[in-house]
């Protein structure tokens, strides 16, 4: 057995609570922030629950657990409080004006369960000292917050994608590992490796815990999902699609990373190639623009031949929020993942794959994600 497939969930736990706890990875990131207020704000309901499709009627008999029974903590490398957090969000128009003051209780009590994350520069620690420490904070919260159990769901920033050799793991895999090993279902919503690496390969395995990516779909790929199929559908020849980010906030600075803004677009790619049979010519280009904050305009060019070879064009401009989009996608993930584990599933799920722009499935036309999450949805319910 290697050394990070250890036994998960070794440690004794009370009687547990009807609570499911979130560990954030990135906890006091925008996406984390605007999750955890948007929770609360609907738990009290102060807020209606749209963009959420498990608070859809297909779900109903699901037994995912309330939005009012989830704990929230997690890992971060900043120490900007979750309060100052959500009202530079607010101020953004990403959360509604007022709403941080309405849901300050939730906020500060979510805030003192982050814990200091890492790699950071200057830290000595190997790769076995981070997973232990990472892991014993996820069981230290799990054990006193009394939760029945503790998803963990990475919505840090995009790291590069890790290269032939690296002596060490990348710390999206660290993260996955920690959460393995604690016993934990594992969501990992950004385009980093996670528990893809190689070296996770027997502690996925070995683990019995469900887990779910990879690369949260929440805009531009959500269209080409829902348009890529139509073309095949209706035997039109696509020969070209490009596209165009501008997004600022922390997205657009991490992915000025050439190496980073690689392996985001590589999920993009599988989206096309799954669903027109081919890769088109064409790139996506990512571009930082800080002046938009939490903001993002994507833009695609799609080239295609019609009947006798006629040519023609589709253009497609999406402006949005990637916070307000990805946010009832993290609630949601995190709600079905704690019921699979409930119900006893383990290993990698494919039924999620509508959420991802990288799923673990074969398929990444949207229509048919769906009707997998909905079939799903009633395993689900039969196993209560």
């Amino acid at each position: 057995m290697s050394e990070l497939a250890q036994t998960p969930g070794t440690r004794t736990r009370p009687e547990s609570g009807p609570g499911t706890g979130v560990w954030l990875i990135g906890a006091r990131g925008s996406v984390a922030t605007t999750a955890i207020a948007g929770c609360a704000a609907l738990a009290a309901g102060l807020r209606a629950t749209t963009g959420m499709v498990t608070e859809t009627g297909p779900f109903a008999a699901a037994g995912l657990p309330a939005l009012s029974s989830l704990v929230f903590g997690g890992h971060d490398t900043v120490d900007w409080p979750l309060p100052k957090r959500a009202e530079a969000l607010a101020e953004q128009g990403v959360l509604p004006h007022g709403l941080p003051q309405a849901v300050l209780g939730e906020l500060v009590t979510a805030d003192q369960e982050i814990r200091s994350g890492g790699p950071v520069p200057g830290d000595t620690r190997s790769d076995e000292e981070l997973i232990a420490a990472f892991a014993a904070d996820i069981e230290d919260f799990t054990l006193r917050t009394g939760v029945a159990r503790t998803v963990v769901v990475n919505v840090a920033s995009t790291e590069p994608a890790p290269a032939a050799g690296d002596a060490r793991l990348p710390a999206s895999t660290l993260y996955a590992a920690a959460a393995l090993r604690a016993g934990c279902p594992y969501v990992n919503f950004t385009p980093s490796t996670g528990v893809r690496h190689p070296a996770l390969e027997e502690l996925s395995r070995s683990a019995g815990v469900p887990y779910a990516g990879r690369d949260g779909k929440t805009g531009q790929t959500l269209l080409r999902a829902v348009l890529a199929p139509m073309f095949r559908q209706r035997a039109l020849d696509v020969r070209a699609w490009s596209g165009t980010n501008l997004l600022g906030g922390g997205d657009g600075a991490a992915l000025a990373d050439s190496a980073a803004a690689a392996a985001k677009n590589a999920g993009k790619n599988r989206v096309l190639e799954d669903s027109l049979g081919v890769l088109p010519e064409g790139e996506v280009h990512i571009d930082d623009v800080p002046v938009l904050g939490e903001w993002k305009t994507a833009w695609d060019h799609v080239a295609f031949d019609g009947f006798l070879g006629t040519r023609m064009i589709l253009q497609t401009i999406w402006q949005g929020c990637d916070s307000a989009l990805a946010a009832p996608l993290v609630l949601d993930l995190a709600r079905l993942t704690a019921r699979a584990h409930e119900a006893g599933i383990a290993g990698s799920l494919p039924e999620l794959g509508f959420y991802f722009k990288d799923p673990d499935g074969e398929s990444s036309a949207l229509a048919e994600q769906y009707d997998a999450l909905l079939g799903f949805a009633a395993r689900l319910g039969e196993s209560r």
